[in-house]
């Protein structure tokens, strides 16, 4: 028996109230059940109780003991000084206020469907399966489940917003140094996400904006704030970027020690950090007011329009310094560019648009169902469950979204899927 069990009965009622009574015999009639509460404090707000024919206006409190109320110390915290009524499974104690007069307390042990309890039970208490309704996962309703998929996806975008957040608090409120950094990290890709990010905070994002008319100079920038100028070369390329990098570093005292090196090991070549960066580094000299370019895009054609760039020219023929190869135009692909729009563009857009109050769904909701689901281990075994599960990025976002927050943590109470999967109790 988990809490949020008898969170569920009580929000939906799903008890026997007409023989519900207090610990001490008066009659309980449930008017209202209040506001759910998913933050500090009473579990539901203002809800209307009518108590032995005096009806109540306050707050309530779910715990599965009434000892509970003690454990968490609610005696001593004023939140809790306007509850009208413990609801719990086993009412073992009485509950006092601060002025030593008695909570009513509810115990719903003796008025809950049994065939309900079977259902609960099976669904959430059997931890063999990889999801808890795996079985019925089937036989979903498909307009319930693209509803909830889709509320789960724009949870999943909040989620994201945090760290976006942070960054524009970081930045005193600089939009485009935001998106340079969250850029730099998912050029990074998984390997190199981290060692990314250290580099674009390492220096402040105008000088890109004063280097952006000068490619070589914004790659000596980028590889050498990276670490990838700290050796010696004969290439005449190479050299050239160590002395604008020199150049670079005395005028504006650039530092690296704390730069996080990127690594090589067990990357396909075009995956390679200098290739990465020097394609970075074409985005930003083609595009001066990126930011706004991408703002302005609404479909993903747009975007995709955006990112067609390619390395340098010394890097067509190169995937190292030291080793050439014959002539080949290393051009940001089509699949990573779906990835740089799922993990940074829709994200900041969210952000941008909540922030300027517009409204940003219709446009996101156009991008990522144009966009291919994405396929790993989960998002295939949802296909496999019930087919067609996933079909674009927005719903291979929202499965895992659903995986991770609900599936793994038991949360079938909170998720409509689970929820629904119940109403067939009365």
């Amino acid at each position: 028996m988990q809490e949020d069990f008898l969170h569920y009965l009580w929000k939906h009622k799903k008890f026997d109230f007409t023989r519900a009574r207090t610990s001490d015999g008066q009659t309980v009639v449930l008017v209202d059940p209040g506001m759910h509460n998913y933050n500090a404090g009473p579990d539901f707000f203002n809800a209307r109780i009518r108590i032995g024919g005096q009806l109540w206006a306050g707050n309530v409190e779910i715990h599965l003991r009434a000892s509970d109320w003690y454990f968490h110390r609610h005696e001593a915290d004023r939140n809790y000084d306007n509850v009208i009524l413990h609801v719990v499974w086993e009412d073992d104690i009485e509950v006092y206020r601060k002025n030593n007069s008695i909570i009513p307390s509810l115990a719903l042990s003796g008025l809950v469907d049994k065939i309900l309890l079977d259902q609960y039970r099976n669904l959430v208490t059997v931890r063999e399966k990889w999801i808890n309704c795996e079985n019925n996962f089937p036989d979903i309703d498909e307009f319930r489940l693209r509803h909830w998929l889709e509320r789960v996806y724009f949870e999943r975008l909040e989620n994201k917003s945090e760290l976006i957040l942070q960054m524009l608090k970081a930045s005193e409120n600089n939009w485009e140094a935001v998106l340079f950094k969250l850029l730099s990290k998912n050029f990074g890709l998984n390997v190199n996400g981290d060692a990314f990010l250290s580099f674009a905070q390492s220096f402040d994002f105008p000088l890109v904006q004063r280097c952006a008319s000068d490619r070589l100079k914004l790659e000596a920038l980028f590889f050498g704030q990276a670490g990838l100028l700290e050796r010696a070369s004969s290439e005449n390329y190479f050299r050239n970027l160590q002395k604008e990098y020199e150049f670079l570093r005395h005028k504006y005292q650039l530092k690296n020690e704390q730069v996080v090196r990127p690594k090589f090991f067990r990357l396909r070549p075009d995956n390679f950090p200098n290739i990465r960066l020097s394609q970075l580094a074409s985005l930003y000299y083609r595009h001066k007011n990126l930011f706004s370019e991408l703002i302005r895009a609404k479909e993903l054609n747009s975007i995709s329009e955006i990112f067609n760039v390619e390395t340098s020219k010394f890097w067509q023929t190169h995937y190292s310094f030291d080793k050439a190869h014959k002539n080949r135009t290393k051009r940001i692909t089509s699949s990573f560019v779906n990835l740089i729009v799922i993990n940074t563009i829709v994200p900041l857009k969210f952000c941008y648009n909540r922030a300027t109050g517009e409204e940003p769904e219709e446009d996101i909701l156009n991008i990522l169902t144009d966009i291919k689901a994405e396929s790993n281990s989960v998002i295939d075994k949802f296909n496999l469950l019930r087919s067609g599960t996933a079909t674009n990025a927005l719903d291979s976002q929202a499965v895992l979204q659903l995986k991770n927050d609900y599936c793994d943590k038991n949360k079938c109470l909170s998720c409509e899927i689970g929820v629904d999967l119940l109403k067939t109790v009365n």
